[in-house]
């Protein structure tokens, strides 16, 4: 692991936070390396409030899209709304379906079949709605490029309002309303909203439109929040405002859906929950059944409707755990049987492969081999694949260059999806390994830790705990802030833990004489250099720990690196 420090604030800023919020060094350098410098960017920061969420209306074709869906619930007409299958996706269409129910009698939530139909606007749901006599679909978390489509629902007499965050293209396709903050043409003053976060802006202008008051609106704030955290975009701006709000929702009044999955946690919720019990369970039912699930119980009422549904959904999570486990053998054993352990990119395929799982055992591989990862399996007459890419090389242009070996593509810098005939399989894998051969900087193959502050362990207390965790939530532009000691040594009781033995309980001691307990998960082959008194360096989060009714502070330990 590289450990990378983040870049020093300015000493002025620092000094005058100190002064001004009567905090101590280290917490006026992390909010300066945030970006606050001064009291109210401060205030904003601790205190997120409803007030600092933008003006929908703001967001180009916002005005045309409320007057559709007026028209559309004044004329009495049918409504699609269509999302895609992953958590962003189907938390959106739950949003916007139950938000409309009352107000349009005609409403059906669509969801696509990821292995009949695929990713983004379908062919098939176009027709559904042609069938059903609707009018007017409202597409959320996809769309931005899906020219065709919507020109062919145009030819039906169907009518598109499109809420995506992805990238568009040169051209945007001809609907009533897009709303994408990521055009070019957009003024919207936050960029990086998710899909169902573009979803919540749509009904917050309905709201505001019908002349009705946004305090209704709190209880969609945990869909949201469980869309941010899931689709890992920046928690900052109105993306942390949400969050925040969404949290509070969940912890007071959480939907039945959601109350499940997290009845069993005896703390606050965290967003690290929504990443790893919520999401995995929502995103199970769209890999593993179909998405429509996952929106059935998140619109659930009464806990008879939504229990059967909560454990067929806790079952195709189990099955997806199996799943990619076994997937994930499987082509770490095709990576060497190919020889291909010492390439720039690894691009796998086995036509068995389970399509719902494929990105996930994409990342799994990159922990394995730290390197741009592309698994593929069969997808009816194609194959069909997910892209995962490492930190800082942009995995989105690296498929632009290999477009010619493709079908099509589509995604983000580090995730994305795409389709290929077999017989250009060896045209791409050899197009990718050679784009990304040209293009990855030495710093991109080696994994990364950042890190905040060097501290001594004397500088660690509970009041800086106490404020640091009131800078959660905590995500992607906003981390857990992670700080570094040097010069420690073993103080006598250093050992290894767990089950099967392989965590690292650390008693260390450092130069200033502080002494302090920490946990390492999977560290435990650290322990006998440790016990030989080298001194070392530790990188770490601080939190607290429980134990037989006592709270201490302990460090979450990230790594170590023995001192030369």
């Amino acid at each position: 692991m590289q450990w990378r420090k983040t870049p020093d604030p300015n000493r002025e800023t620092v000094d005058a936070l100190v002064q001004e919020l009567i905090v101590p060094m280290p917490i006026a350098q992390l909010l300066a390396q945030r970006g606050i410098s001064d009291f109210d960017s401060a205030k904003h920061f601790f205190r997120p409030q409803w007030s600092q969420l933008h003006d929908p209306f703001l967001m180009q074709d916002m005005d045309a899209a409320v007057q559709r869906i007026q028209q559309a619930i004044e004329a009495g007409e049918a409504v699609m709304v269509f999302g895609d299958y992953d958590v962003d996706g189907t938390t959106a269409v739950a949003l916007v379906t139950s938000y409309l129910k009352y107000k349009i009698t005609q409403l059906r939530p669509y969801v696509p079949d990821r292995y009949a139909e695929g990713y983004g606007i379908s062919k098939k749901g176009i027709e559904t709605a042609k069938e059903e006599g609707i009018t007017l679909i409202i597409a959320l978390d996809c769309g931005i490029k899906a020219i065709e489509q919507v020109a062919y629902a145009n030819e039906l007499g169907i009518d598109f309002i499109l809420c995506d965050h992805h990238l568009p293209g040169a051209e945007l396709p001809d609907a009533v309303a897009v709303l994408d903050p990521k055009r070019e043409d957009c003024p919207y003053p936050f960029k990086e909203l998710c899909g169902c976060g573009i979803g919540f802006k749509l009904i917050q202008a309905l709201q505001n439109k019908l002349g009705l008051p946004e305090s209704e609106l709190t209880s969609y704030l945990d869909l949201v929040a469980t869309a941010i955290a899931a689709d890992i975009v920046p928690l900052e701006g109105e993306n942390r405002t949400l969050t925040f709000l969404g949290l509070q929702q969940l912890q007071t009044d959480p939907r039945i859906g959601f109350q499940f999955f997290i009845k069993d946690l005896k703390r606050p919720l965290r967003v690290t929950d929504l990443v790893f019990v919520i999401a995995p369970r929502i995103n199970a039912a769209g890999r593993m059944d179909q998405g429509l699930t996952a929106v059935e119980l998140l619109m659930s009422t009464d806990k008879e409707t939504a229990l059967p549904i909560a454990r067929s959904i806790e079952f195709f999570n189990t099955e997806r755990k199996s799943t990619d486990e076994r997937i994930t053998k499987e082509a770490l054993q095709q990576i060497e049987l190919e020889e291909a352990v010492d390439n720039n990119s690894t691009v796998v395929y086995h036509p068995s492969w389970h399509k719902g799982v494929i990105g996930i055992v994409a990342s799994r591989l990159i922990e394995v081999y730290y390197r741009p990862t592309v698994v593929l399996t069969q997808s009816e007459e194609v194959l069909a694949g997910s892209v995962r890419s490492v930190s800082g090389f942009d995995v989105y242009q690296a498929l632009e260059a290999c477009k010619d070996s493709m079908i099509q593509f589509g995604g983000h810098k580090y995730a994305a999806g795409l389709t290929l005939q077999p017989e250009q399989l060896d045209a791409f894998k050899t197009a990718f390994e050679n784009y990304v051969a040209e293009h990855i900087l030495p710093e991109q193959k080696t994994p990364s830790l950042a890190y905040d502050l060097e501290v001594s362990f004397r500088d660690l207390n509970a009041k800086l705990l106490r404020i640091l965790n009131q800078m959660a939530p905590f995500g992607p532009k906003n981390m857990r802030p992670v700080f570094v000691t040097h010069h420690c040594k073993d103080a006598g009781g250093s050992r290894v833990v767990g089950k099967d033995k392989t965590h690292l309980r650390l008693d260390v001691v450092d130069g200033s004489s502080s002494r302090f307990s920490g946990i390492g998960f999977g560290l435990g082959q650290l322990l006998s250099e440790v016990k030989l008194q080298k001194p070392f360096s530790v990188l770490y989060t601080l939190e607290e720990n429980e134990f037989n009714g006592v709270t201490n502070l302990q460090l979450r330990i990230k790594d170590l690196k023995f001192e030369s």
